[in-house]
């Protein structure tokens, strides 16, 4: 079983609009609404993957999430604005409400229970107004399972200190890390742990003590890119799971995170490009 976990958990709304423009009305073509959050997409993602999955975290009482541990404050909610004239995404993410005291111990308590059945584990996404910022370093060290590391900022820096199997930056998360560009892979490298790098339409670094990789999809995709790159970390988390190489994974998650972008929600993948992509990607060592 691969355990994620969403500490930010969304109420996610996606709008399609013909263009976006500052300062004028819109009219929406169409709209979607789902619980979300990093974590709750990947583990989406699994699920249609056919994956054992279980998804935890904290939410409040109008997402209704099985299994997530209640808070008092009202979950956030992200806002995607999609132009169908330049494939654009705007996105609004508002900071999610303050967790207490009382409620980060009783999720601790829940993970401790969880993890007992997890051959890994995803902590995925921000962090909530009154987290440590050492959150998940704390459940990178309670855990005995392989994670994978999936965040950004302090708790990212943090969250190396505890060693986790795979961190999966992209490469603005990286520079936010570093306060430079980074110089890849030299810098994936020197982070100490396994790291997945993804780089946009250049594809994707993975740097690990038993090699360096790069693959990159046959061409890009335009659409929706919001839940690519929980996509790439819903493979490498089966990946991982089944003992599978380094350079397979890192292609599967190219096609699964390109084939990601072909649909209008996060969360989700296109069945048809992810079957073409997976035969066209190509990884070399780097």
């Amino acid at each position: 079983m691969i355990l994620t976990v969403t500490l930010n958990a969304a109420l996610d709304v996606t709008y399609r609009v013909e263009a976006l423009n500052a300062g004028t009305t819109h009219r929406v073509r169409d709209v979607h609404t789902r619980p979300g959050g990093k974590g709750v997409n990947v583990a989406d993602v699994l699920t249609q993957l056919g994956e054992p999955v279980h998804a935890t975290g904290l939410a409040g009482p109008e997402l209704n999430l099985p299994d997530f541990v209640p808070i008092a404050g009202p979950s956030r909610r992200t806002t995607t604005v999609l132009s169908t004239q330049d494939d654009s995404a705007t996105l609004f993410n508002e900071p999610g409400p303050v967790i207490s005291a009382g409620e980060w111990a009783a999720f601790r308590t829940h993970f401790d229970t969880l993890a007992r059945d997890a051959q890994v584990i995803v902590l995925s996404g921000s962090l909530p107004p009154g987290l440590p910022a050492d959150a998940y370093a704390d459940l990178i060290r309670r855990a005995p399972a392989p994670v994978i590391l999936d965040t950004d900022g302090e708790p990212l820096r943090h969250g190396l200190t505890a060693r986790p199997a795979l961190v999966k930056p992209n490469i603005d998360e990286l520079a936010r890390l570093l306060g430079r560009i980074p110089d890849l892979p030299a810098d994936c490298a020197a982070l100490g742990v396994p790291v997945a790098a993804t780089l946009g339409a250049d594809g994707a670094l993975l740097t690990t003590p038993d090699g360096t990789w790069h693959g990159q999809p046959p061409r890009v995709l335009s659409g929706n890119p919001t839940g690519a790159g929980d996509a790439f970390t819903a493979a490498f988390a089966r990946g991982i799971a089944t003992g599978t190489p380094w350079p397979a994974i890192l292609a599967d998650a190219i096609a699964l995170s390109a084939a990601a972008v072909n649909t209008p929600t996060a969360g989700a993948y296109d069945e048809a490009t992810y079957r073409e992509f997976t035969d066209l990607i190509q990884v070399k060592e780097a």
